[in-house]
């Protein structure tokens, strides 16, 4: 007789607890759609003047007569829509974090929010840097490396949808490629490596850079090398970093 009311107490507590969650994740998803929508809205005036922006390294280095063109019916419609909400996606990503950070902040301890914020506002300088990256060194490489290896007799005209796919791809892989430091510090901080085990694997590392460098960027070895050697350089970066994050929690 007595069994049910307690059992009825001890679960009450946690529906309300639990109601409360998703009410708040669900505040927080609407705020985060709300400031992505509104970045998009204030983007898309400007569409077709992004792409021009983001055609400029390809455009720079075809050859005479060489153009972009729109093989599809709605591709002038729908390419300069997709970069806008590629930019917007990019241009909110600290807006989104923020909520997200907001979400999970209240169940964290102090030590670790104190390593979070550092590792978030990183996390998003490291990759607005590899975008930068591919887009004000890589490009230009690899569309001079393009247009003279393209055979006599052949004009080079891209479609314009083809050639932001091309472009998107290589954006995030360099984007998150340059997330390496990140990982290494997240890894170390959860103990799954120490520094001088990441010290003791460097030549491994090296050689994995190469094959991901090789696998993610365009068939040059241009290309590849501006991709290899940053992310060597990461590499070490991060082994800095994750011997400071090991000092400061008192491990050894």
């Amino acid at each position: 007789m007595d069994a049910e009311p307690m059992s009825d107490a001890t679960q009450t507590p946690d529906e309300p607890r639990l109601i409360d969650h998703l009410i708040e994740l669900r505040a927080r998803l609407l705020r985060a759609v709300v400031g992505l929508f509104v970045v998009l809205l204030a983007l898309l005036p400007f569409a077709h003047r992004l792409y021009a922006y983001f055609a400029a390294p390809l455009l720079a280095k075809l050859p005479a007569g060489g153009q972009l063109i729109a093989v599809e019916v709605a591709s002038p419609f729908f390419a300069p829509l997709k970069l806008a909400f590629f930019v917007a996606l990019m241009a909110s990503m600290p807006w989104l974090l923020y909520q997200a950070w907001a979400f999970v902040a209240p169940g964290l301890y102090q030590r670790e929010k104190r390593l979070a914020v550092p590792l978030l506002v990183s996390a998003v300088g490291l990759f607005y840097a590899g975008c930068a990256f591919a887009f004000y060194l890589v490009l230009p490489t690899v569309f001079g490396f393009l247009a003279k290896i393209t055979p006599e007799g052949v004009a080079m005209m891209t479609d314009i949808n083809a050639y932001l796919d091309f472009v998107l791809v290589i954006f995030v892989a360099f984007g998150f490629s340059f997330e390496l430091p990140v990982a290494m510090v997240i890894a170390a901080a959860l103990g799954w490596v120490t520094p001088t085990q990441l010290r003791e694997s460097r030549g491994y590392a090296i050689v994995g850079v190469f094959i991901i460098a090789a696998v993610i960027t365009p068939p040059d070895v241009v290309s590849q090398l501006m991709l290899a050697i940053p992310m060597c350089l990461l590499y070490e970066v991060g082994i800095v970093a994750s011997g400071w994050v090991v000092r400061g929690r008192g491990q050894s």
